[in-house]
C-alpha cells in the first residue's frame, strides 16, 4: 500500500486531544501537530524532572495546555467535552518498569484505569472520529525467544509496568467492540525503546549516559547485554500519525493493534548504544557496570518487534538507522547544554526527520 506521511494539509484546523504532553513522547507529538496546523488541547501531570522538554521547549505555546491527572475520570471527561476533540492521542503513563516495581498501585491506576477514563470520555462523544492509544513492545507475554512478537502474540507482562499496558491492551479492545464498533476508529500502538532529545527520565539508558557524559563522568551500565529495539522517537510520533491519518479516512482495517520498531540491524545490545553515544560525545574511556546494582529486578533481557504488518498494510518504515538516532541525540544534548534554544533545535531536527521520511517512503532511504 502506498504510505501517507503525515500531511499538513490533513492536520491543517484539525481538533487534537493529547495526553502526556509534559513527557519526552508527548512533547514531540505536540511540537509534530503544532507544526502541522492541528489545534491541539493537551493533558498531562506536570513535569516530574528537572531539566524537562516541556519547558525547554516552551512546549505550552504549541497547545491549549492543562494540568490534570487522567485518573480523575470527571475532570477528564469535563476537558474532553470542552475540547471536542476529532483525534485523540493518549500518551500520559507511568512509563518506567523499575518506578512500578517501587509503585505498583499507581502503576496499574494510571496505566488501567487512566485509560479507560480517557476512552469513557470519549463514548458520548458527537465529534470524535478517531483514538490511538500508545502502549508499549512489553504488552507481549516475553519468552526471551531470538523471534519478534507480531501484534497477534499473547499478551503478559512480568513485572507491573508490563502487566498494566498488557491489561490496557485488554480494556481498548473491549471498549473497540462493545462501543466504538461503528463510532470511534480506536487502534493501540505499540512502539519499541523510543529515543531522542529531550529525555531526562530516570532509570532510562540514554538519560542516564547522557547526565554522565554531562558531569564527566563514565556511565554506569545496569544490563549491557539486553537486547531492545531502538527507534528515535520521531519513528514511532510518524508511525502514530499516519494511523490517524488512515482511521479519519474510513480504512476500519487500521482500528487495530500495530507494533513500531526498527529495523532489525538496529535491534541492539545495550552495551552498543552506549559505545556507540559515548564515542559521539568524545568520550571514548568507555563506561562501567555498578559495582553494587541494588535489587535484582527482572527485566526481559531480549525483546523484538515484528513491524511486517505496518510495512505491509501501512507502508511505514524506519527514516533514520540507529547510528542516526544515536548522532541527533548528541547533537542536541551538546547543543542545548552550550545554551542552544531547544525549542529552536527540536523543530529544526523535525524538520530534518520529515525530509529522510519522505525518502524513506519514496523508497529512497532505509
Amino acid at each position: 500500500m502506498t504510505a501517507v506521511r503525515p500531511d499538513h494539509n490533513f492536520w491543517q484546523g484539525k481538533r487534537v486531544l493529547l495526553t502526556g504532553h509534559t513527557g519526552f513522547k508527548g512533547g514531540w507529538l505536540t511540537l509534530w501537530l503544532s507544526r502541522l496546523g492541528a489545534e491541539v488541547t493537551c493533558v498531562s501531570l506536570p513535569p516530574n524532572t528537572s531539566p524537562n522538554l516541556f519547558e525547554l521547549a516552551r512546549i505550552q505555546t504549541s497547545c491549549h495546555s492543562h494540568f490534570c491527572d487522567i485518573r480523575d475520570a470527571r475532570a477528564i471527561a469535563m476537558l474532553s467535552a470542552k475540547a471536542r476533540p476529532e483525534i485523540v492521542f493518549h500518551l500520559a503513563a507511568q512509563p518506567l518498569v523499575r518506578t512500578s516495581y517501587q509503585q505498583p498501585l499507581e502503576t496499574f491506576s494510571t496505566n488501567v484505569m487512566g485509560s479507560a477514563n480517557i476512552l469513557d470520555a470519549l463514548r458520548g462523544s458527537d465529534t470524535t472520529r478517531v483514538a490511538v492509544m500508545i502502549t508499549t513492545d512489553k504488552v507481549y507475554r516475553n519468552n526471551e525467544w531470538p523471534w519478534p512478537y507480531r501484534e497477534n502474540d499473547t499478551l503478559g507482562g512480568h513485572d507491573p509496568y508490563s502487566a498494566s499496558k498488557g491489561a490496557a491492551e485488554l480494556v481498548i479492545a473491549a471498549y473497540r467492540r462493545s462501543f466504538f464498533q461503528n463510532g470511534v476508529g480506536l487502534a493501540s500502538v505499540r512502539a519499541g525503546n523510543v529515543i531522542g532529545g529531550g529525555d531526562w527520565a530516570a532509570d532510562r539508558l540514554i538519560p542516564d549516559i547522557i547526565r554522565a557524559l554531562m558531569a564527566g563522568q563514565r556511565p554506569l551500565i545496569r544490563s549491557p547485554h539486553a537486547i531492545r529495539p531502538w527507534q528515535h522517537v520521531l519513528e514511532a510520533l510518524g508511525g502514530y500519525l499516519m494511523i490517524a491519518q488512515r482511521l479519519v479516512e474510513g480504512h476500519d482495517w487500521a482500528a487495530s493493534a500495530w507494533n513500531f520498531g526498527p529495523a532489525e540491524a538496529d535491534t541492539q545490545p545495550v552495551s552498543w548504544v552506549a559505545d556507540r553515544l559515548c564515542a559521539l560525545w568524545g568520550k571514548d574511556s568507555g563506561w562501567d557496570q555498578p559495582e553494587n546494582p541494588g535489587p535484582s529486578l527482572h527485566e526481559a533481557g531480549i525483546l523484538k518487534l515484528d513491524c511486517a504488518k505496518a510495512r505491509a498494510i501501512l507502508g511505514w518504515r524506519p527514516a533514520f538507522t540507529l547510528e542516526t538516532a544515536l548522532a541527533q541525540i548528541a547533537q542536541w544534548h551538546g547543543a542545548v547544554a552550550q545554551g542552544t534554544d531547544a525549542r529552536a533545535l527540536s523543530l529544526a531536527q523535525l524538520a530534518d526527520y520529515r525530509k529522510a521520511l519522505a525518502q524513506a517512503l519514496a523508497g529512497k532511504g532505509n
